[in-house]
């Protein structure tokens, strides 16, 4: 691994994972790096953090929060 490579990391501004430069090193070990897709600088997080993709049952409830907050609002202004 060398400055400017390209390694996979979790970027914390856009939320997934995606491809980053190398800006960084102590040694061997990436120190430092920086997101192709925002320019985000951060620590190399060794494309751990946030949170993975959703359950079914995640999605599944999530949806239907949606859908039943709207319902009740709908209720409440008298408008569809």
């Amino acid at each position: 691994m060398r400055l400017g490579d390209d390694i996979d990391d979790y970027c914390s501004r856009c939320k997934l994972s995606s491809t980053h430069a190398v800006v960084s090193m102590a040694g061997e070990e990436v120190q430092k790096v920086r997101c192709r897709t925002c320019n985000h600088e951060h620590n190399y997080r060794k494309n751990k953090g946030g949170r993975g993709p959703m359950s079914k049952k995640e999605a599944f409830d999530k949806v239907m929060a949606s859908i039943t907050g709207a319902a009740e609002e709908t209720k409440k202004t008298g408008k569809k």
